[in-house]
C-alpha cells in the first residue's frame, strides 16, 4: 500500500502564480533588442519551451553565447520586473496552501528556478500566502537545476522528508523529470501548464489546485 503524502514541495511560476505574460514576452523583446530576434511563427512555441527554467538555461537554449548571457539576462529581468503587474495568483492556490499548512502531519516547501532576490521581492513580499513557506530552495542553493533532482533533494533534506511520502508540484516536463529523479512523486498542474500534454502522465494529474488535497 502506498504511503500517504506528507511533504509537498512546490514550483512557483506556472504552478502557484501565472507569470508567463510577465517573463516571456519580455524575453522575446530583449532578444530582439540584442540582435537575436525570434521568427514570428516561432514566438509562441519559444515562450512555452523556455518557460519554467532558470533564465541562464533559457538563454542557452535560445542559442545565446555564454559571453552575452549576463547582459541579456539582466535586461530581460529588468523588463520583466517592469511588467510584474501581469503576474496573477492562480485561483484556489491560497486556500489550498492554507489547508496544507494547517495539517498537523504535513510540511510544505518551495523549490524554484527563481533567483533569491526574485523570490523575496516578487513572491514573498508580494503575496501573503507566500509567507506560509518556511523552507525555500532558489537557484542559488544548488549547482544543478531542474530537470536535475538537486533542488528537490535540497528541499527534502531541509524538510527531513522521505521521498516515499513526498510530492513535487509543478507545471512542466522538467518538473516531472526532476521529481522522479529525486525519488518523489509528481503532481502535474494541468490547471495552468503551458504544455499540459507533456505532463499528462503525472502520478497525480491536477485539474484544479484543490485536487492536491485529495492525494
Amino acid at each position: 500500500m502506498a504511503q500517504k503524502i506528507k511533504n509537498f514541495i512546490f514550483d512557483i511560476d506556472g504552478t502557484l502564480i501565472d507569470t508567463l505574460d510577465m517573463y516571456m514576452p519580455a524575453m522575446i523583446d530583449t532578444l530582439a533588442k540584442h540582435g537575436h530576434p525570434v521568427a514570428p511563427e516561432k514566438v509562441e512555441q519559444t515562450k512555452h519551451d523556455l518557460f519554467g527554467i532558470t533564465g541562464r538555461d533559457a538563454l542557452r537554449l535560445a542559442g545565446i553565447s555564454e559571453a552575452e548571457i549576463p547582459e541579456i539576462q539582466q535586461d530581460w529581468f529588468d523588463l520583466a520586473y517592469q511588467r510584474a503587474d501581469r503576474a496573477k495568483v492562480i485561483k484556489g492556490i491560497p486556500e489550498v496552501l492554507t489547508a496544507l499548512a494547517d495539517r498537523e502531519d504535513a510540511k510544505i516547501a518551495i523549490a524554484t528556478s527563481k533567483l533569491a532576490d526574485e523570490y523575496q521581492d516578487y513572491f514573498v513580499d508580494k503575496y501573503d500566502f507566500a509567507k506560509l513557506f518556511k523552507i525555500a530552495i532558489t537557484s542559488a542553493d544548488t549547482k544543478k537545476h531542474k530537470p536535475a533532482p538537486d533542488p528537490i533533494l535540497a528541499a527534502m533534506d531541509k524538510m527531513g522528508a522521505d521521498p516515499a511520502t513526498t510530492v513535487y508540484v509543478g507545471d512542466t516536463i522538467n518538473d516531472m523529470k526532476a521529481a522522479h529523479a529525486a525519488g518523489a512523486k509528481f503532481a502535474g498542474a494541468l490547471y495552468s501548464s503551458a504544455n499540459p500534454d507533456s505532463i499528462k502522465d503525472a502520478d497525480f494529474p491536477l485539474l484544479k489546485p484543490a485536487d492536491l488535497l485529495e492525494i
